[in-house]
């Protein structure tokens, strides 16, 4: 072989060499980020597991509900029987009004 064949065999070599080294780095690097990855969405999924117990905990041990349908009950409720009493005696003033004539 001549020195050029030489030249090209080393420089491929080397190029070949950088490039094998510099795939093992990134490859070792994506596999560290995946595992990473899988302990933040364990985190996660713990976090969100407690949150569910928190909400079901506080559920149970108030009664929002309940106490929204008391308030509509008590104030909604009675704001609507009340337009129609109201309605009712205009219109028996009204009756009397026209009946008077």
């Amino acid at each position: 072989m001549d020195v050029a064949e030489w030249v090209i065999v080393i420089i491929l070599s080397v190029t070949l060499f950088i490039f094998l080294v510099v795939g093992i780095v990134l490859m070792l690097k994506v596999f560290g980020l995946v595992d990473e990855a899988k302990r933040m969405i364990a985190k996660g999924q713990d976090i969100a597991d407690n949150a569910n117990g928190v909400v079901s905990n506080v559920k149970g041990m108030t009664s929002i509900g309940g106490a929204v349908e008391k308030l509509v009950d008590k104030y909604i409720n009675q704001k609507l029987n009340d337009e129609p009493k109201k309605e009712k005696k205009e219109e028996e003033k009204n009756e009397g009004k026209n009946g008077k004539k």
